[in-house]
């Protein structure tokens, strides 16, 4: 067996650039119960910019706003809304892990760097993937601090209670037309992924539209990234909105694993998250068409969760509306019962109930 040349760990951490981070680390705080941990930015004697960590299980968001008009940040801002800048992935060895891709043809962001406190030391580099998002690889084993260097213990100031959320199950990247061989293709080569799934027009398409997509997993599976792009259909997909959108390619969304949806999302929704709702026709047959299942089919209804099964078990899967006013990043809650698949079953009526939020903002 071929040596893992990109030994990873896990996803370290996600890091958004949004236009007010402080009001989003609220509502995160608010809805999706998260818990704030850490806190950069004037009063640690950083004068460009403000980043507030947040933590719920193993996932951890960093949220980013620029103090001034002239920023990567601003401009990343300016062309793309709130969205997803890094996404961190945690290795044992940052030096090794920046030079096996660099070799391989990756584009440098930044060679590896030491950040140092009175906590210890992180090791950090980074290299470019699709459109402005970067990987950064973070090397951990010798902090003690909340987060990195530079940043400081920061409690929220109100009562926050965790939904359930566990992991980063995977995230979704949306490439433009023609892109997808290209990316899964770097991720095969530079990062040494394999290709786990194929899902063409046939598997992901409605009368209007369609879109194509390939998961890549890394080799001890911990990393999954689906990779999207559209597919010609007679108007327009839910992939050349983000696009359009977004001004460019970028994460799509990030799915969030919990070990019981059902109250997980209950308690979303009754924190004001929008979710995507399924017609009842979905529901009629389910267990025909997914087998046994533990949970109750009228409370699955009722919260508008999707089911499928795949020949190692099942899943349970939800989505949210985009949680920013442009029509892009968005969120998948799931729960997998064995299953390693990502919900074929439920594509077309996915796909249906995003066409129908399109057609509302008359961009279908």
């Amino acid at each position: 067996m071929e040596q893992d040349f990109l030994p990873l760990k896990g996803t370290d951490h996600v890091e958004f650039y949004v236009g007010n981070a402080k009001q989003s680390a609220h509502y995160y705080q608010h809805t999706f119960g998260f818990q704030l941990i850490a806190y950069s930015g004037p009063e640690t004697g950083v004068r460009s910019m403000a980043s507030y960590v947040l933590q719920q299980g193993k996932v951890r968001l960093v949220l980013t706003s620029s103090l001034i008009p002239n920023s990567e940040i601003s401009d990343h801002v300016k062309s793309h809304g709130d969205g997803v800048k890094v996404l961190a992935l945690w290795v044992d060895d940052v030096e090794k892990s920046y030079r096996e891709t660099i070799s391989r043809g990756a584009v440098s962001v930044m060679e590896p760097q030491v950040l140092k406190d009175e906590h210890g030391q992180v090791k950090v580099s980074s290299i470019k993937t699709y459109g402005d998002t970067i990987h950064k690889f973070i090397e951990r084993s010798n902090y003690h601090g909340p987060f990195l260097p530079g940043f400081i213990i920061m409690k929220p100031q109100f009562p926050v209670t965790p939904v359930g959320i566990q992991y980063v199950d995977h995230c979704v990247g949306n490439v433009g037309l023609g892109e997808m061989d290209k990316w899964v293709k770097f991720y095969q080569d530079v990062m040494g992924f394999r290709l786990l799934l194929t899902f063409d027009d046939k598997d992901i398409s409605t009368e209007y539209s369609a879109l194509m997509s390939k998961v890549v997993v890394n080799g001890n599976s911990y990393i999954k990234f689906p990779i999207n792009e559209p597919a010609p259909g007679k108007k327009k997909s839910q992939i050349e909105e983000y696009i359009e959108y977004y001004g460019g390619p970028g994460v799509q969304h990030i799915a969030l694993a919990t070990d019981d949806i059902l109250k997980t999302v209950s308690e979303l929704r009754s924190r004001g998250v929008d979710f995507l709702s399924i017609p009842d026709v979905y529901y009629d047959g389910l267990k025909d068409r997914v087998g046994t299942i533990e949970e109750d089919l009228p409370a699955l209804k009722d919260l508008n969760i999707l089911v499928d099964r795949d020949d190692e078990g099942y899943l349970l899967q939800i989505f949210t509306k985009p949680v920013q006013d442009r029509p892009t990043v968005f969120y998948e809650i799931i729960q997998r019962k064995g299953a390693k698949s990502f919900g074929k079953g439920n594509f077309k009526a996915l796909f249906e109930a995003i066409e129908r939020e399109q057609a509302l903002r008359g961009n279908l």
